[in-house]
């Protein structure tokens, strides 16, 4: 492997890796606006130029491949003079806007201005001024603001390959638009705003919400389907702002499906369970949490002695975590032993969305067809389990003999939309039914017992994805009101004393859950705090 210095320090590199590549896994910071590592390289901001002993001129480093006992000066007075005249000239029509900018904070122009820039402007002239563009559902182009490094344009080429946005003009006229009648709304449109350096590019759904340095982050997994995208969930004083991606070079790379992106909307639903309710004289009333939760036990309790063992069921979320599916699955169990344990619906959008490049037709993103995240999960918590199962397609079809002896049964939902249709299967009409769920749905209005619960961003767990991968996910917020997360009821019913600990849990469940590691302690804030039932 080729070895190069950089400013005196020697660094190991790859084979015909960039120097920028090279200094950017070395740790060495180099200002670079253009450049990603999943875009092509078009080095066109030129702020990233560095000085190589043996070459006439300045090259620049993210388009320069290394060679063995290469001389790098990243701090030279020619890199430096460059850095200042690409900052300057970057600067010289972009508006003064950053106590208004959603962007600043985490502005790669702002932080450079101060790092590579000059103290003040020499410019004395008229600024260009562009208007604010609506090129998508979701997104603000402010042309003022651009610098044309073309990141965005080279995603909806590359990743999304569906290529809404091009460059138009020329010079200081120049800016990126949309083709006509075709705006920026494909299924990966978010990740643009990702893309931006600067704050060109918004998010309509953040505009003028939060101010980036006081949102806190927690390492997490998406909700919307089985592909197990890694993202950062990112937060101020209980209340969810905004979703990004979290690099991971096995499931998303530096990606994530705009399903991703706006999941945690129903977190903060108008909708959203949060009060116990328990029928009485055949009506739902609101109950306290406690005293639903002994009625739920009561119930059930006289179920099976009234029909013996066997006449029990639980019906498991594929939004549960794997740990809260292995305590249910004990809870239930405690008071039938032979209670069946269900698979509940899981949705499906017919065939797989594949994204490719069209230049070379590589695939570069999947969005998955099943649009919950842990089926494969809790299929393998059952199975540990063990005793009698079902799917949801044989509660529909009634085809286990053993479903026609079944008088009462937990139901747990999560879902992230209505997941349960008017037509609701023979089963579920009928019998004692505690319901733990997030929003209300025709289960949640028939039950017997209703029981607000922890939506997915409110607690911690692990989840299996479409091909085998077991990821943790830790909590940002804690549960609004009187919901109470899925894990502390069912510690509370196997008469365990403690709050729920996914970490403990896991261990317990033995392989391969006993080994997950938590994302690193640097990628995530410390979990909300919860009170014991």
């Amino acid at each position: 492997m080729p070895k190069i210095m950089v400013d005196g320090k020697l660094i190991e590199a790859k084979d015909r890796q960039m120097i920028l590549q090279a200094c950017n896994d070395a740790g060495l910071v180099l200002p670079q606006y253009c450049y990603h590592p999943g875009l092509s390289i078009p080095a066109s901001c030129r702020i990233c130029l560095v000085e190589v002993e043996g070459l006439p001129k300045l090259v620049p480093s993210c388009q320069t491949p290394v060679r063995d006992g290469m001389v790098v000066h990243t701090k030279s007075s020619k890199v430096i003079a460059n850095q200042k005249q690409v900052m300057e000239y970057l600067l010289i029509n972009h508006p003064l806007d950053c106590p208004v900018c959603d962007q600043a904070g985490e502005c790669y122009l702002q932080d450079y201005s101060y790092q590579y820039g000059r103290s003040q402007s020499r410019f004395e002239e008229d600024k260009v001024k562009n208007p604010k563009k609506d090129v998508g559902d979701n997104i603000y182009l402010y042309a003022d603001r651009c610098i044309m490094c073309t990141r965005c344009v080279r995603f909806t080429r590359e990743v999304s390959g569906t290529s809404e946005l091009f460059v138009e003009g020329r010079g200081h006229k120049e800016e990126i638009a949309i083709f006509p009648g075709k705006p920026v709304n494909n299924k990966l449109a978010g990740n643009v705003v990702d893309l931006c350096p600067v704050g060109a590019l918004l998010d309509k759904d953040f505009l003028f919400k939060q101010r980036v340095w006081l949102l806190k982050r927690s390492a997490s997994v998406s909700p919307a389907d089985s592909g197990g995208e890694n993202i950062y969930i990112e937060y101020n004083e209980g209340v969810v702002y905004r979703i990004k991606p979290r690099y991971n070079a096995d499931v998303n790379q530096w990606w994530i499906s705009d399903d991703t992106r706006y999941s945690y909307k129903p977190l903060h639903s108008e909708q959203r369970i949060c009060t116990a309710r328990r029928t009485e004289h055949g009506a739902q009333v609101e109950s306290g949490f406690e005293e639903a939760y002994q009625s739920a036990i009561s119930g059930l309790k006289q179920v099976v002695e009234q029909n013996g063992a066997g006449s029990l069921y639980a019906m498991f979320s594929p939004m549960m975590a794997c740990e809260e599916a292995w305590l249910l699955g004990q809870a239930i169990r405690s008071i039938d032993p032979q209670a069946m344990l269900i698979l509940g619906p899981v949705p499906s959008a017919g065939q797989d969305e594949v994204f490719k490049n069209p230049a070379n037709g590589k695939q570069t993103f999947v969005i998955k067809a099943e649009k919950v995240p842990n089926s494969a999960g809790v299929r393998r918590v059952i199975q540990m389990l063990g005793g009698p199962t079902a799917t949801f397609d044989d509660v529909i079809a009634n085809r286990k003999s053993e479903l026609r002896s079944l008088k009462g049964g937990w139901i747990v939902g999560g879902y992230l939309s209505n997941w349960a249709q008017l037509n609701l299967p023979a089963l579920l009409q009928s019998g004692f039914r505690v319901v733990q769920d997030i929003l209300p749905n025709a289960i949640v209005d028939r039950a017997d017992v209703v029981l607000p619960s922890a939506a997915w961003a409110e607690k911690d767990g692990c989840w299996e994805n479409f091909n085998g991968r077991i990821q943790a996910f830790t909590a940002a917020v804690p549960p609004p009101g009187g919901a109470r997360r899925e894990g502390d009821v069912y510690l509370k019913m196997l008469g365990r004393s403690g709050l729920y600990n996914a970490e403990m849990i896991r261990k317990e469940m033995g392989e391969p859950f006993a080994a997950l590691a938590l994302p690193a302690e640097e990628e995530h804030e410390p979990a909300p705090q919860f009170v014991e039932l």
